[in-house]
């Protein structure tokens, strides 16, 4: 249920994340869910990927510095409050969630979502007994 997404680190300067991207593409990685974040100096491209092994070694060979997180997908209602109802499973529990972001992969009336855990296990039992689905990377295959 966890997945393996690649956090890349580069300098915050035009064109640094096209490269990345070409490479993947060239070797027919599909991007499955990215989020770009950065600061004045550096960017962080996270993504996951249809291969992230052979993604991340071929980074890695392009000389990118790449880090591999376990994060989940989850699905939450798509409507008002969806995401709220997942958030408060979390509310007063010592589980952090460190940082989530969407993607625009829709499961019928259902969106998915990336979260970062500091407690993984214990987040997938959380979201399990409060009834969210937590996806595993097949699913993030179904298009």
């Amino acid at each position: 249920m966890k997945l393996q997404q690649l956090s890349l680190f580069s300098e915050n300067k035009p064109g640094h994340i096209c490269a990345p991207c070409r490479l993947l593409a060239r070797a027919g990685i599909d991007i499955r869910a990215l989020s770009l974040a950065d600061t004045q100096r550096f960017g962080i491209l996270r993504i996951i990927v249809s291969d992230w092994q052979r993604a991340k070694r071929l980074l890695e060979e392009a000389g990118s510095a790449v880090k591999v997180t376990e994060v989940l997908a989850v699905e939450v209602p798509d409507r008002p409050g969806g995401l709220a109802c997942v958030l408060d499973l979390f509310e007063g529990s010592h589980i952090n969630i460190e940082y989530m972001y969407a993607f625009p992969f829709l499961r019928g009336e259902r969106a998915v979502l990336i979260f970062r855990f500091d407690q993984p296990d214990a987040a997938i039992e959380v979201l399990q007994a409060g009834g969210i689905n937590v996806l595993d990377s097949g699913a993030l295959d179904d298009k």
